[in-house]
């Protein structure tokens, strides 16, 4: 069987950026500063430590972030989107928008539904 171009352009996309929590990892990041494993933890309290190190190897290997080890004692690693990592900006920014309205569609739809059981 002949595999789909289109398809296969799709799955290499989502694979990079599909998780629980990349779109998060990749939203703090892009806030631009540099931060450091526990400040991510901080920011994303539900996520526990494996998954963590999980996603951000992930984003490592495919060069959406990169991390710095700073030769000191103790040891001081910083995570920062890269020049290419940037780019999924405006696309995580689209799927933001697209989110928020879909939730409030939802929203509206459940509150109908609720007025019609009333009515």
């Amino acid at each position: 069987m002949q595999k789909n171009p289109v398809q296969c352009q799709f799955v290499a996309a989502l694979d990079s950026i599909v998780g629980k929590w990349k779109p998060m990892i990749l939203y703090h990041l892009l806030q631009g500063k540099p931060l450091r494993f526990n400040e991510l933890r901080r920011l994303l309290p539900d996520i526990t430590q494996r998954m963590l190190t999980l996603h951000l190897r992930e984003l490592e290997e495919e060069e959406i972030v990169k991390r710095v080890i700073y030769p000191q004692i103790p040891p001081k690693v910083e995570y920062s989107i890269t020049e290419y990592g940037k780019s999924l900006s405006p696309i995580l920014e689209s799927l933001h928008q697209w989110g928020a309205a879909h939730v409030e569609r939802k929203q509206l739809k459940m509150a109908n539904n609720e007025q019609t059981e009333t009515d």
